[in-house]
């Protein structure tokens, strides 16, 4: 088994073991990386818009 692969499993307990001890939490920080992913989605579009004549 290459690392690439054990770091992966081992991520995904770690986000498993998360959202099963602490719900409230991890829906919190999924909002949270929703909302700052739109933001960046709005400023890529705005700054485009900025540059089109």
């Amino acid at each position: 088994m290459n690392v690439k692969k054990l770091v992966g499993i081992l991520v995904l307990v770690l986000v498993i073991f998360f959202v099963v001890t602490d719900p409230g939490g991890a829906s919190g920080t999924v909002s949270s990386i929703g909302s700052w992913l739109a933001g960046v989605g709005n400023s890529i579009i705005t700054f485009f818009r900025g540059v089109a004549p």
